[in-house]
This record gives structure tokens, C-alpha cells and sequence, in this order.
């Protein structure tokens, strides 16, 4: 699927910001079908199919998690990505929309270009060839999902999250190429920590575009977890320009890890979607 010939199809109540996304994506070569409304969202990604949603959260008549909602409970419309434009900064919501199965978040108001390259990354991930990150290069989509599968049919697994906090504050100051650098960097450091010391077989991908996931045994995760925590920790400030670690932010907003683990023998998990939604939640 060439990207000259992807559909995007806009839901956006606000004309102005539709008015924009539909003359800027069809400059660059995109088919663009725009609504204002959900219940009309959801009546055109039925007929038109288009390849990719850009869904603004709030709207007119139903919100854009009930539009999300109803793409995913189709058949016909279930693998379209789903980009949320959203005022809302809030974790709840955006782990709702995760919980939902949207592919990304970006926040109003927006940097087009860096909306641009997540509209390309995401057709990336849903094209059937592409089974990794875009920007990390780990396993992604089918693949973890796949490998999350296998992991539960296992006696001793036991899986980590880890979850970069605070990227899109740190987005919004630096840009998009600095946070796309943030996450190579970091995928790096965990791989290489599962390379030096983790077990034979372990798993490192995405479980969401800020969240890894590594699955291991339970004999092997903690010591990876704790090299991991620790390498991370100690390099998050050196992300920032030199005449800002210090001061660019309150640390509470600063770039942050937060882990979470889950593993056999406790509350048993049905599919690989209800692992991959417990460790989305379960961060500390």
C-alpha cells in the first residue's frame, strides 16, 4: 500500500482544524474523507474503509472512545489505526484509549509535521509486510501479540512493562525528532541489557508507542528489571540539553520510567490482549 494512495478519514468537529488536516493531507498525496460528527465517523469508516482515523476526542454527538469503540467491534472496520486528536492530557485517558485499541495519541495544539510522520508510521505498522516499531526498529503489532501467546502457555513466564512517562511533555519542548531519538535510545538500552544478562528466548517489543514489554522467566526478570531501572535512571537526564537538566522541568513532568510485572500464577489471563491490557496498567 503506497502512501499516495492511503485513505485517511478526519473526524474533527472543529472546521477550522479540519479545513487544515483535509487541504494538508491531501497535499501530500492522501485520499481525505472529513466528518464533524461521530455517529457520521462511524457510518464512513464502514463505507469508505479508509486506511488510517484521525479521531478527535471530543465531538458534538457521541465522544470519540464510543466512535473508537464501535470501529473496533466491526469486523469490517476493526484493523483501522486510529490516531486520537485530543485537548486531554490526562493518563486515564489516554490509557483508555489504548484499552479501546488506539495506535497514538497526539495533543492539541499539534506540530502538523509531527502528525505527518505519525500518520506514516502508523499505515507502516497495519501494512501486512511491517512487523516492527517504525522509529525502535522491536518487534510490534502481530508479532508481540503473537509472542504474548506463547508466553502464557509456559509454566515460570513472567513479563515487565516499561513505560516511558512524561515523552509528550518532553515532545512538546524538544519536537518529535528529539522524543523519536529518546525512544531508539531507550529500546537500545533495554535490548542490550537483554542481550548481556537476560535468558535464552527472552522477548523485547511494544506493547504501545511508549510502552516495551520484555518477556522472561521468573527466574531471570528480576535481575534484567533491576539493570534495566538502573541504566535507564541514569541516563533520562542526559536527554535534555545540557543548560536544561537541571531546571527545564518540575521533576514530576521530567522524562521518567515506570515498571510493572506480571507473571504465572496469579490471576490467569485469557487471551494475550488481556496480558498485554494488565500490563499496561499495572505500572509502579
Amino acid at each position: 500500500m503506497s502512501e499516495a494512495k492511503s485513505k485517511i478519514l478526519i473526524v474533527e468537529d472543529d472546521l477550522d482544524v479540519a479545513e487544515m488536516l483535509t487541504a494538508y493531507f491531501r497535499v501530500q498525496g492522501y485520499e481525505v474523507f472529513t466528518v464533524n460528527w461521530g455517529e457520521d465517523g462511524v457510518r464512513t469508516a464502514q463505507e469508505s474503509q479508509p486506511d488510517l482515523i484521525i479521531l478527535d476526542i471530543r465531538l458534538p454527538d457521541i465522544d470519540g472512545f464510543e466512535v473508537a469503540r464501535r470501529v473496533r467491534a466491526s469486523r469490517r472496520t476493526q484493523p483501522i489505526p486510529i490516531i486520537f486528536l485530543t485537548e486531554k492530557r490526562d493518563r486515564a485517558d489516554r490509557l483508555q484509549g489504548l484499552e479501546i485499541g488506539a495506535d497514538d495519541y497526539i495533543t492539541k495544539p499539534f506540530d502538523v509535521q509531527e502528525l505527518r510522520l505519525r500518520v506514516r508510521n502508523a499505515l507502516r505498522r497495519a501494512s501486512q509486510d511491517s512487523l516492527t516499531n517504525p522509529i525502535t526498529s522491536l518487534p510490534d503489532g502481530p508479532l508481540v501479540s503473537e509472542n504474548l501467546a506463547k508466553c502464557l502457555k509456559k509454566a515460570d513466564w513472567a513479563a515487565l512493562s516499561i513505560s516511558l512517562e512524561n515523552l509528550e511533555a518532553f515532545r512538546e519542548a524538544y519536537g518529535f525528532v528529539a522524543s523519536d531519538d529518546v525512544l531508539r535510545a531507550v529500546s537500545l538500552m533495554v535490548a542490550n541489557v537483554v542481550r548481556d544478562s537476560g535468558a535464552p528466548g527472552d522477548f523485547v517489543g511494544h506493547i504501545s508507542p511508549t510502552d516495551f514489554v520484555l518477556l522472561s522467566t521468573q527466574a531471570f526478570l528480576p535481575a534484567s528489571q533491576e539493570k534495566i531501572r538502573t541504566r535507564l535512571e541514569q541516563s533520562l537526564d542526559y536527554f535534555y540539553p545540557i543548560k536544561d537538566r537541571e531546571q527545564s522541568a518540575p521533576r514530576s513532568k521530567r522524562l521518567a520510567v515506570k515498571m510493572g510485572v506480571v507473571k504465572a500464577g496469579g490471576v490467569p489471563f485469557a487471551s494475550a490482549e488481556d496480558l498485554r491490557l494488565a500490563l499496561l496498567r499495572k505500572k509502579a
